[in-house]
């Protein structure tokens, strides 16, 4: 069975299951097992760090027992705290793997550019006080885009087997309020690093500042050391909006809640 998952990650240490019981792994898979009243055990498409939200998250695992869809959703969700839904649910083949299967991830920054910090949006945006230079920032991607050792993006506890990934659209939106502008940057990949989008961020905001040129960009990537590139950005305004599979398996590919971040 794969669930599509959606949550706020601020009250949460991240995805993973930990001793302290306070991830969204552990809060699903103890609704699940009230639910089917006997353990569950969930895989996910991909991690999120602490304070990292997500609008469909997809994890798979083998039922202990024979329910309708529709019963996944609601049985599970009157389990789940409020910040943690299941939005969808749906049987896959056997050779199903959300994290294997997965074609792309896709992730969204959603930042506040304004003089006086978020209040309601805080944990939910990103926050710049600077004014940005959208076409600068978008001539910085440009040197991203393609398959390229990001090195220069990983965290030093990153455990993936290489640092060569595939980016294969950045888009950068902006929506003015009124006080201040909100920005979304959307990327989508075949994988990515541990922290790569949080550093990417982090110089992409540096050029939108005018503390660097676009092409400074291409300069940090090349280098394939952490040490020349900005500092990791927060995990505030980071939404997992989910993975992508071959249409064969027929999962959504959205929610709701896609159009309604800023």
């Amino acid at each position: 069975m794969a669930l599509g998952v959606s949550y706020s990650g601020s009250a949460y240490e991240g995805w993973q299951s930990q001793l302290s019981g306070k991830t969204v792994q552990d809060k699903l898979e103890l609704a699940l097992s009230r639910f089917a009243a006997q353990p569950v055990r969930t895989l996910c498409a991909g991690r999120t760090d602490a304070g990292v939200h997500a609008l469909m998250q997809v994890v798979h695992f083998d039922a202990p027992v024979r329910r309708e869809a529709a019963s996944w959703v609601r049985g599970t969700n009157a389990f789940l705290p409020s910040d943690i839904a299941v939005q969808w649910a749906q049987p896959v083949p056997d050779e199903f793997h959300c994290r294997g299967s997965a074609i792309a991830r896709r992730y969204a920054y959603v930042v506040l550019e304004s003089a006086v910090r978020p209040s309601v949006e805080a944990g939910r945006v990103g926050w710049i006080y600077r004014p940005l230079n959208g076409p600068a920032m978008r001539q910085a991607t440009e040197h991203l885009l393609g398959e390229h050792d990001f090195s220069s993006f990983r965290a030093a506890q990153c455990q993936a087997k290489s640092p060569v990934k595939t980016i294969r659209r950045i888009e950068i939106s902006q929506r003015a309020g009124a006080g201040g502008n909100y920005w979304r940057f959307e990327f989508e990949a075949n994988a990515f690093l541990h922290h790569m989008i949080r550093n990417i961020m982090g110089c992409l905001l540096a050029v939108g500042q005018g503390q660097h040129p676009p092409g400074w960009v291409a300069q940090v990537l090349a280098a394939r050391s952490r040490q020349v590139a900005a500092p990791t950005f927060s995990p505030d305004g980071l939404y997992f909006l989910g993975p992508l599979y071959e249409e064969r398996y027929g999962l959504p590919t959205r929610t709701a809640a896609y159009d309604w971040l800023p």
